[in-house]
């Protein structure tokens, strides 16, 4: 028996690092707050680690959408592999070019593109999708925050999130 909605527990388990943050910051306020200043350097700590894990939680809750997509994500050791009812494959995150949102199709993929490989597709709503969050985020140069924002949007076009940078200097000519 459970005394929580499904409706709660998916939104309290969404945001389950800025709880985790809010609570150790509470806690080290009273730390600080209570019995002297033996306590008060781990309280400060502690206030500390709690508002970077609520910035991280916050960035992650809104990357975490609804679940119940089809297929399933892993991530492992830099490599990302879907498996899906009809498509799936895998792309090393070292040989990743280009990272993209495809919002013309219900709901969006991302499109991750490895040259010499057909692109793949991943829904943003499939099973282990939360764990493409810290896997594009150690892509060079990446604007987290831009994702984000990309992500929310309601329009129905496609935008690129993500391109590697030549490895050739500006200025130099190709011919």
């Amino acid at each position: 028996m459970s005394f929580l909605r499904p409706q709660a527990k998916a939104a309290i388990w969404r945001w389950r690092e800025v709880l985790v943050g809010l609570a150790a910051m509470v806690f080290g306020v009273w730390l600080v707050a209570g019995p002297g200043l033996l306590l008060a350097i781990p309280g400060y700590a502690a206030i500390i680690a709690g508002g970077g894990l609520i910035w991280l939680g916050y960035q992650r809750g809104r990357f975490r959408g609804p679940d119940g997509g089809t297929g399933a994500v892993q991530v492992d050791e830099g490599q990302i592999t879907y498996f899906g009812p009809l498509t799936g494959g895998s792309v090393a995150l070292r040989d990743m070019d280009r990272l993209s949102l495809e919002r013309q199709m219900f709901p969006a993929h991302w499109r991750l593109d490895q040259s010499g490989q057909p692109p793949l597709f991943i829904p943003v709503n499939a099973e282990g999708s939360e764990a493409l969050f810290d896997a594009f985020a150690v892509l060079p140069g990446i604007r987290t925050e831009r994702m984000l924002f990309e992500l929310r949007k309601t329009r129905h076009d496609p935008v690129l999130i993500w391109e590697r940078p030549p490895e050739r200097p500006a200025h130099m000519l190709l011919h």
